[in-house]
């Protein structure tokens, strides 16, 4: 492995199936779901009977049960979330001894802090604008969960914001690998965040004919690539890596997860929510992944899927994939158990897609009873598949055509 290439040297997240990278990775190996009514959610909402989508994916720890309580009402949840999967990447890879001059932050978020726009707005409608809090503005910026993740560790080589949709988390990944790979960073936090499960952002994506109206069996909700989907289940979390020039990590004893070796970043030009039926975007994304590692299509032996669980969605990847890839390509979609954690997705699905490589185990893709005719390749269901993989793609696409594909090999 060359110094100047990228390396994972440790992982925290925060998701529907538990508050740290063990227990969402066993959620996923054991097919549990994530997703139930959250009635408690919205509770308060006087048109509650009137929203068409009850169910959600909620983190299964709340974060301002793990921070300080002082620290935790400084900030929103989406904030939160990425802080408590920031400091378990950070423990996980060891407290590398870098210098904050050479330390960067890059976290991806979708939406940000709209639970707390959604309940200032209220209180200033209410009460008046003298009962606003003086946090608001902090509070409710993009920027601000890779703002505190700075302050906290100390990162002064940049901290950055990437909002690219759901492909948020991906992109900051991507965005960190860059950081490296231009000499700006030896280390670079990378991730995703998001907590948007609100009326108005739940009634938005219902209007949009984009969300399961399945209320009734919340864990067979979500159903990627299957004949009978009609939907994605929205979710919350966080994933946040920790990213090493090899070389450094290696001088410090650190002994990496896997390696970053390649990523492409594509924009479809199509339509603002839509992807390009042709697929070509996200194959141009996938194709550059290969060109930046070096690799082959048939290098690659797995993908972590974007699958949301959407009926054009689902099948335009399937094609994409099968168009940049080969038909022996394994497939996994984890949002079968966790929903779509929108900004947060593509970090959290890229640290199960690590795992995959580095156990050698592709979780299954739950609730994919009866596959769509149009997916010809094959999709891991029932029970984990045991496998050795030289690469792994994880897919990420989000609102306004972007496409990302972050390729990981063995360390």
């Amino acid at each position: 492995m060359g110094a100047d290439e990228v390396v994972i040297t440790g992982m925290g997240a925060t998701t529907p199936l538990g508050g740290d990278v063990d227990s969402f990775w066993q959620g996923l190996l054991e097919g549990r779901s994530g997703v139930r009514r959250i009635d408690d959610v919205l509770a308060g909402y006087p048109r509650l009977e009137e929203l068409p989508t009850r169910i959600g994916a909620p983190m299964a720890v709340s974060p301002d049960t793990v921070l300080a309580r002082v620290q935790a009402r400084r900030m929103d949840r989406c904030q939160q979330a990425a802080l408590v999967a920031a400091r378990q990447a950070w423990a996980d890879a060891g407290t590398p001894g870098v210098e904050g001059e050479r330390l960067a932050v890059v976290i991806g978020t979708g939406i940000g802090g709209v639970n707390t726009l959604l309940d200032q707005d209220d209180l200033i409608e209410e009460k008046g604008p003298g009962r606003v809090s003086p946090l608001t503005v902090p509070m409710l910026m993009p920027n601000g969960a890779a703002a505190w993740i700075s302050i906290e560790l100390g990162a002064k080589a940049g901290v950055y914001t990437t909002s690219a949709a759901c492909a948020s988390g991906a992109e900051a990944i991507a965005q960190g690998v860059r950081l490296i790979k231009s000499g700006e960073a030896d280390v670079v936090i990378a991730g995703g965040a998001e907590a948007c499960i609100a009326p108005l952002t739940i009634a938005g994506f219902a209007q949009s004919r984009t969300l399961s109206k399945r209320n009734d069996e919340p864990a067979r909700a979500s159903r990627p690539f299957d004949v009978d989907r009609d939907g994605f289940v929205l979710g919350e979390g966080a994933g946040v890596v920790v990213l090493e020039r090899a070389g450094f990590a290696a001088a410090r004893g650190a002994r990496p997860v896997a390696r970053v070796a390649g990523f492409g970043i594509t924009a479809d030009a199509y339509h603002i929510t839509g992807p390009d039926p042709s697929g070509e975007g996200q194959i141009r994304a996938l194709h550059a992944a290969l060109r930046t590692a070096g690799l082959t299509p048939g290098d690659v032996d797995h993908v972590n899927c974007h699958a949301t669980s959407t009926v054009v969605g689902d099948t335009g990847e399937a094609v994409a994939i099968q168009g940049a890839l080969h038909d022996g390509v394994v497939l996994t979609a984890p949002k079968g158990a966790i929903g779509h954690l929108v900004g947060a997705a593509g970090a959290v699905e890229s640290i199960a897609t690590v795992l995959s490589v580095a156990e050698g185990v592709i979780p299954p893709t739950l609730n994919l009873e009866n596959k769509a005719p149009e997916v010809t390749l094959d999709v891991v269901t029932g029970e984990p598949r045991k496998q050795a993989i030289r690469a792994a793609v994880c897919n990420s696409f989000g609102f306004g055509g972007q496409n990302v594909s972050l390729l990981f090999t063995p360390a």
